[in-house]
């Protein structure tokens, strides 16, 4: 399905690229089209952002254990 998009939008922005080139965009669309996929991409940069800092955080925790682990095994054979 989003193979399907994906070639969907760029049969779209093809048509779009031809029809600049015969000057025939309204300007005052293309702007909206633009601030609307560039709010689109902040929100799920955001959203990315904030995903990798929660697996980040879980990553240093399981570090954190298993450095206390690898202590406890290594005391046990002392």
């Amino acid at each position: 399905m989003v193979e399907f998009i994906k070639k969907a939008m760029d049969w779209v922005l093809e048509k779009e690229q031809e029809a600049a080139k015969d000057c025939r965009i309204n300007l005052a669309d293309l702007d909206k089209q633009i601030a609307y996929v560039e709010a689109k991409r902040d929100k799920l940069k955001k959203e990315c952002d904030e995903n990798l800092s929660e697996f980040e955080h879980i990553l240093n925790r399981l570090h954190a254990i298993k450095a206390a682990e690898l202590k406890c095994s290594t005391d046990k054979k002392s």
